[in-house]
């Protein structure tokens, strides 16, 4: 996965944190994908997804916050948006766990946090860039 400049909404936290994701992510969709033996990727694996378990609640506040701000009309749904994903992600946590760290949890977990990344932040988080841009938030 790779950052580009368009990605940018013109808020610079939120834009920080977008970037961040996206090495985060890139990172461990490398780890998953590296040909180590899983007991040596597991360290790194869960790592991963401590950190995506804290970040994205840290994130999605930011960003909903942004968006009171300007008063953004599809808060709402972003908002919604949001917490769908929160709950998946505590949902992979908790299944990974009790499955005992299996790799292949890991893998779906991965595509699916690839797509999702990818789809939100360009066309659902581009949408509150073009909102505030337009002056409708100002």
């Amino acid at each position: 996965m790779i950052w580009k400049e368009k990605y940018k909404i013109g808020v610079p936290q939120i834009d920080t944190q977008h970037e961040e994701l996206f090495a985060r992510v890139t990172v461990f969709v490398e780890t998953l994908r590296s040909d180590k033996e899983w007991d040596e990727k597991v360290s790194s694996v869960n790592g991963t997804l401590e950190f995506m378990k804290d970040y994205v609640v840290t994130h999605f506040r930011d960003e909903e916050a942004y968006q009171e701000e300007i008063g953004y009309k599809g808060l709402a749904e972003h908002k919604k948006t949001h917490s769908d994903m929160v709950a998946y992600v505590a949902a992979i946590s908790e299944q990974y766990e009790k499955e005992g760290y299996k790799e292949i949890t890991m893998q779906q977990f991965a595509g699916k946090l690839v797509t999702w990344l990818v789809n939100h932040v360009v066309a659902d988080d581009q949408k509150i860039a073009d909102y505030a841009n337009q002056g409708e938030g100002k």
